[in-house]
């Protein structure tokens, strides 16, 4: 796993460090703090090569850059592998314009797994990326398999018109036909990640969506009982199948890659997962990060999972309040304090629901409510200890209120007992 990283100038801060959980790292802060971008380092760390250098096609994970030009830069980062920490560090080569790094394949030896926020993907796997050191005679390896949105869906070539993979629609339908261990895997993930016990992610049968295209289709049985092509899901299931796709094709390659090299498959995996609720429904969101955490049990019997998630929801971090543990798990939170970026390993504590962690260190929030809500409701605080407040200007701010707010709002009880104390209100 990635157990330490720390950057000097590089991205939004001057400096930034932290030491990450070895099993869950959650990401918070407003939008432009760095949060995405720490992903793409970590990535970096440990395959050596950044998502857009591997595939041009993508818009993010671009090479990363000095902040000052006029400095020295550099990232330095630790893994832990057994039981002992092997250490690395590489500085910006301003000539070269990239980062200088040691001969080889990384140190790292789990699969890493990338989830853009964008829909692009990219897995670094030890049995199939960087196998050349040295004068070592043979192909060299592809350094990573990165994948834009479209190339999850429909394939990925190389260069030369080689297929390194033949897409979503493809394989699960050769899948599908042959229904053995691939199948089988992609259906039981399917059902992990699925968002409730009623809302299964079940398969349906192969289809055709036009005369002019000749691949069979995969279909998702939906709830209403129709079976609906995979192409014409909803935002939020085209980023679960995706995701469900996406390991299982992984797994699967890498399980053959070390048939073929006489070795035992790995167990060890780290998910980089940039905005994990990304399209999803709120009840979808409280069940995600667990089922990214169960993933992998359900592709092997025995697995050792680290994940680094990025979110933007309250929803994302109640949900993970019944098994958070602090000896393994981590909670990083960006801040813009007096124009500079601020990134603090912060305490976790259970708010017990969504609206508590709507104003907590995490998101910074004032209120839950509305914005013009939150206006008023200053307002109406202020006006409740101002003995010059008039009856009229009262009715008119009650008027606001019954505007703004719920009539079972709690602030109401407040407000009644003030008003009818003062004799604002009829």
């Amino acid at each position: 796993m990635i157990k330490h990283l720390r950057l000097s100038n590089v991205g939004p801060a001057a400096t930034m460090e932290l030491e990450f959980g070895r099993r869950l790292n959650l990401l918070t802060g407003d939008n432009g703090l760095g949060k995405s971008f720490l992903l793409d380092i970590a990535w970096w760390a440990m395959t050596r090569r950044w998502p857009a250098e591997v595939n041009c096609k993508l818009t993010a994970g671009k090479v990363a850059l000095p902040t000052d030009k006029k400095m020295g830069a550099e990232i330095a980062f630790s893994f832990s592998a057994a039981s002992k920490t092997m250490d690395d560090a590489s500085s910006f080569d301003p000539r070269m314009q990239g980062w200088a790094v040691r001969p080889g394949r990384p140190a790292n030896p789990r699969l890493v797994f990338y989830a853009l926020a964008d829909g692009s993907f990219a897995v670094w796997d030890p049995a199939r990326n960087y196998w050349r050191q040295g004068n070592d005679e043979g192909r060299e390896r592809p350094s990573a398999y990165v994948f834009s949105p479209n190339e999850v869906w429909d394939g990925l070539q190389r260069e030369d018109g080689v297929w390194l993979c033949n897409g979503l629609i493809r394989d699960w339908a050769g899948w599908q036909k042959e229904n053995g261990r691939a199948f089988e895997s992609l259906t039981a993930v399917l059902d992990v990640l699925s968002p409730s016990a009623d809302e299964r992610i079940v398969p349906g049968a192969l289809t055709r969506i036009s005369l002019d295209d000749v691949r069979d289709m995969p279909t998702l049985k939906m709830p209403y009982g129709q079976e609906v092509p995979v192409v014409h899901a909803s935002s939020g299931m085209r980023r679960i199948i995706s995701l469900a796709y996406f390991l299982v094709w992984c797994w699967e390659e890498h399980v053959k890659a070390k048939a073929l090299l006489g070795e035992e498959p790995d167990s060890k995996t780290v998910f980089l997962v940039d905005e994990v609720e990304s399209h999803l429904h709120p009840k979808w969101q409280r069940t995600v990060i667990p089922a990214l955490m169960r993933v992998m049990n359900t592709l092997l019997s025995t697995s050792d999972v680290q994940l680094l998630a990025v979110t933007h929801s309250p929803l994302i971090m109640a949900s993970v309040e019944p098994f958070f543990d602090r000896t393994q798990d981590a909670w990083f939170d960006f801040d813009l304090i007096d124009s500079r970026v601020r990134l603090e390993q912060r305490q976790f504590f259970r708010h017990g629901d969504v609206r508590s962690w709507l104003v907590s260190e995490a998101f910074d929030m004032k209120s839950g409510y509305s914005l013009e809500a939150e206006r008023v409701l200053e307002e109406a605080s202020v006006a409740l200890s101002d003995e010059k407040f008039s009856n009229a200007d009262a009715r008119a701010l009650d008027e606001r209120l019954r505007g703004v707010l719920s009539e079972t709002d709690p602030f109401w009880m407040r407000w009644r007992f003030v008003a009818e104390k003062k004799g604002w209100l009829p």
